[in-house]
């Protein structure tokens, strides 16, 4: 439609504040690599601000402000996700194998297999000991301790690997990192009697313990800024805790509205939105009835019902900015550019549509004339051309509860690889869109 970059159009002050608001994004997420990071660290922020909330084993969060008459006016509601693509290790991890232990693993979510080969792994997570106490673990963030890695084959003797195709390069059962290489003075199994030995003392882990637990490798990196001025960030996990950055800093920082406000941190979109932690749960009327017990209303069946038919909701997750090395795979005339603003998108899914909620024109227009009138950056985006592949968000799942629904949020480049890449304005802009929505 002709609009420019928003290096072009904001004013001085304006780049000032999306540098502020740059770092700040940049440091949280170098701090939150999981989704029960991220969520712990959210409900910190919703105490600052004295804002209610409820959570869901830890990994799935609620935060909301009570107000108005949720039966009659609705809830404005954010929809996000907090889990990202990675590596997970298996219930009984350890092996030892050419005199290296490794860890066995199970990647979660799609990855393009062959990008984790080679790069300096962490080690973050959970484990529940015998006796029901919690570790926690995060190995690798600090430079002063060691990483974990996944070798790749030298390209020496890589003939019939580079024959084969991405997909193949390797196996899944094959993703599996170096714990170590030094061996205990035993007879049997002594590289693998090592890093027992080492989990045992360090954390007072048994092997039994690791078949209760949830361990991801995930990158060993901050997020940095991108090119050499610096208006791009590159980041891990931006798919989807960008959106849920903004959209928590936006009813964090929220000045007036009349409606409801929530936010909803999911887990597990990337394998589905399954289990009770995911959209596809009963999680968002549990928030119904906990705001409507907050303002003293009956929690009914049917007042839970009027309350989500009059609701609205943007399914805030990411969208595939045009790459300049792949501009072949998109239909440029509809799709979204790094630097031009927060993407609103009718609809995603596959080919035909397929597994899409794809938003009603009348809720297109609400959410377009909200960004206007309060002077957002935005664009429209759709997720590739309509026989490349496709994909899917919380959308459909919060529409099947009655819910006007559509999808916004900040695109990307190199989308669910280790070192996702988005522009300083979009992440701004994503942040006064989400708030000027809430407090519409």
């Amino acid at each position: 439609m002709g609009k420019k970059s928003g290096w072009e159009v904001l004013s001085e002050k304006e780049l000032s504040e999306v540098q502020k608001f740059a770092e700040e994004y940049m440091d949280f997420m170098s701090k939150n690599k999981t989704e029960r990071e991220f969520v712990q660290a959210s409900m910190e922020i919703a105490e600052q601000w004295g804002l209610s909330y409820r959570v869901f084993h830890g990994k799935t969060l609620g935060i909301f402000r009570p107000q108005g008459n949720p039966v009659e006016e609705g809830l404005r509601i954010i929809a996000a996700h907090v889990d990202a693509p990675r590596i997970d290790l298996k219930p009984q991890p350890v092996l030892e194998k050419e005199n290296f232990v490794l860890f066995n693993t199970h990647y979660y979510g799609g990855i393009k297999k062959y990008q984790w080969l080679s790069i300096p792994l962490a080690l973050h997570g959970v484990v529940i000991k015998k006796d029901g106490t919690k570790v926690e673990i995060r190995i690798g963030e600090n430079e002063r301790e060691p990483v974990l890695t996944i070798p790749d084959l030298l390209p020496h003797l890589s003939r019939k690997q580079m024959e084969k195709k991405a997909t193949e390069i390797i196996e899944g059962e094959n993703l599996d990192c170096i714990a170590g290489s030094k061996p205990a003075k035993v007879k049997e199994n002594r590289f693998k009697k090592f890093i027992l030995d080492l989990l045992k003392k360090n954390y007072g882990i048994e092997e039994e313990d690791l078949i209760s637990s949830e361990l991801q490798l995930v990158p060993a990196w901050n997020a940095r800024e991108v090119g050499l001025d610096g208006s791009l960030i590159g980041a891990y996990g931006q798919d989807d805790r960008v959106c849920s950055f903004t959209a928590l800093k936006a009813i964090a920082g929220m000045g007036g509205g009349n409606r409801t406000p929530v936010v909803i941190l999911y887990d597990k979109e990337e394998i589905g939105s399954t289990g009770n932690t995911g959209a596809t749960s009963r999680i968002i009327e549990d928030i119904v009835i906990e705001v409507l017990e907050e303002l003293g209303i009956e929690p009914t069946y049917k007042n839970i019902r009027k309350t989500l038919n009059a609701s609205v909701c943007l399914s805030a997750d990411v969208n595939a900015g045009v790459n300049p090395l792949f501009p072949e795979v998109h239909d440029t005339t509809n799709a979204a550019r790094l630097g031009y603003g927060l993407v609103l998108t009718k609809y995603t899914g596959h080919r035909g549509k397929g597994g899409t909620n794809d938003a009603h024109a009348e809720l297109v227009y609400e959410i377009r004339r909200i960004f206007n009138e309060n002077n957002v950056l935005w664009q429209t985006g759709e997720l590739g051309k309509v026989d490349e592949g496709g994909g899917g968000t919380v959308a459909r799942f919060i529409a099947e509860f009655g819910i006007d629904t559509i999808d916004s949020g900040v695109p990307l480049l190199a989308m669910h690889s280790p070192f996702e890449i988005s522009s300083k304005i979009d992440v701004y802009q994503a942040y006064r869109g989400f708030r000027a929505f809430l407090e519409s």
